[in-house]
């Protein structure tokens, strides 16, 4: 027997065996391994259908957030809008309020201004005519110094207050 060329009934019984080895394999072996094989296809398959799913729903959650940014962004332009018209308001409000004090104060120191001034005026017309009543007197003294002067002047005031009591 030779090392590199076998004998007849070697090879009849390597491929009896082969073909035995081969049938229990066929019938037991290959339909687990398959199986096997079928298995991890279906959980390949639905790993990448579960990916799709998952980067669809990153999607989904991207554009929702886009949209969540929009509106907190119109939101906070509406907030700063109501702001900016409230400030005005109150900007507005206080300086009417300030004008309506101002004119108040102004009227005041008016209303005060006449009242002094026709008290300034009564002071003067008072020591007017004080000033009149002592010229006046001081003017009778000079001419009534004599009782015929006198006379002439008492008549001469009747007349006239007789005449204004008729007219």
């Amino acid at each position: 027997m030779s090392l590199i060329t076998p004998d007849f009934g070697l090879l009849f019984w390597m491929t009896l065996i082969f073909v035995i080895l081969f049938f229990i394999l066929a019938k037991v072996g290959f339909p687990v391994i398959t199986g096997m094989v079928s298995q991890r296809q279906d959980r390949i398959n639905d790993s990448i259908r579960l990916a799709k799913e998952a980067e669809e729903r990153v999607r989904e959650l991207s554009s929702e957030q886009a949209r969540m940014i929009e509106e907190a962004r119109k939101e906070q332009a509406a907030i700063l809008r109501d702001a900016a018209s409230a400030r005005d308001a109150m900007v507005s409000r206080a300086q009417e309020q300030a004008r309506e004090e101002a004119a108040k104060i102004i009227e005041q120191a008016r209303i005060q201004i006449a009242a002094e001034k026709e008290t300034a005026l009564r002071d003067i017309r008072r020591e007017v005519a004080s000033l009149s009543v002592s010229i006046a007197e001081q003017v009778v003294r000079k001419d009534l110094s004599d009782n015929e002067a006198q006379m002439a002047l008492i008549d001469r005031l009747m007349d006239e207050m007789s005449s204004t009591k008729m007219n």
